[in-house]
């Protein structure tokens, strides 16, 4: 069996990837692990939680994610084009799964913030979704 969290990070990789509205904003920058070579601004699929949420024959999951946006660019106009397109991406046509069988995915909030470094844009995207295992 196949994680669903696993799972989903791909097809939210695959449908970021192929967004025609990100791809001019950020290019190819989408990353799990940021190379040391980074170049501004770019995507990172982040910190997220799996958390089991059985019914009696059915094994689910509830799924917690965040995808963070970074720019370097003077104040926050970048950040939040940014996370509009991953926004409008995620929400339309529906993602899927290879195995398992995703129940819903919603985007629940955006924060923007500085970074301590105090050059670097930062919004945090998190999303909500619900797994079924076969």
């Amino acid at each position: 069996m196949a994680s669903p969290s696993l799972e989903l990070q791909g097809a939210i990789a695959a449908r970021l990837k192929a967004s025609a509205g990100l791809t001019p904003l950020v290019g190819s920058r989408i990353y799990d692990a940021v190379p040391a070579d980074k170049v501004f601004p770019y995507v990172t699929i982040g910190e997220g939680d799996e958390t089991s949420d059985d019914a009696d024959c059915v094994d689910g999951f509830e799924i917690s994610l965040d995808i963070d946006v970074w720019s370097r660019a003077t104040g926050y106009p970048e950040a939040k084009r940014i996370s509009d397109e991953i926004r409008k991406a995620l929400k339309s046509p529906d993602l899927t799964l290879p195995i398992n069988a995703l129940v819903f995915f919603r985007h629940r909030q955006t924060r923007f913030l500085r970074d301590p470094d105090g050059l670097t844009s930062h919004a945090v995207m998190t999303f909500e979704a619900f797994a079924e295992q076969p």
